[in-house]
């Protein structure tokens, strides 16, 4: 799968902000999760907050790898930088933990593009988009999708 930026405002639109995944059911490959995924054209459309919108599509009880293109302004400029995120809650079956976690590498060289990384093992990491500045810029993030910090 390749990473890139389109152009055309329908292109735009359709361009994913998020998007999950996670396991086959056999266990063997790494799919897109049906309905797993949030539209740029989706925003001020049927979603307000990207960043909560994406966090609610998380599982409490098992893994997944995340796509996010996060967007957030720092003092000098406003940046858009796509962070893979590895998500492997406390209450997850330590053999799903085993098998994404040795499975990680393998999705993250099929992607172009990532300029971060981020391991996240519960919800009060993730739910606080001040974590997520901080992986972007540390304190000179000043806003995050539109939203201060």
């Amino acid at each position: 799968m390749k990473v890139r930026k389109s152009s055309t405002s329908d292109e735009v639109k359709k361009r994913k902000k998020a998007v999950l995944f996670c396991l086959s059911d056999d266990k063997k490959k790494i799919v897109v999760e049906e309905g797993k995924q949030i539209l740029v054209g989706d925003i001020g459309e049927t979603v307000d907050d990207p960043y909560a919108c994406f966090v609610k599509l998380l599982p409490l009880n098992d893994c997944r790898y995340g796509l996010y293109d996060a967007t957030y302004e720092t003092k000098e400029s406003k940046k858009e930088d796509l962070v893979f995120i590895f998500w492997a809650p406390e209450g997850a079956p330590l053999r799903s933990k085993m098998i994404y976690a040795t499975s990680k590498d393998a999705i993250k060289k099929k992607f172009t593009g990532i300029k971060h990384e981020w391991q996240v093992n519960g919800l009060d990491e993730v739910q606080d988009r001040a974590t997520l500045a901080e992986k972007l810029g540390g304190n000179v993030v000043v806003t995050l999708e539109g939203k201060p910090l």
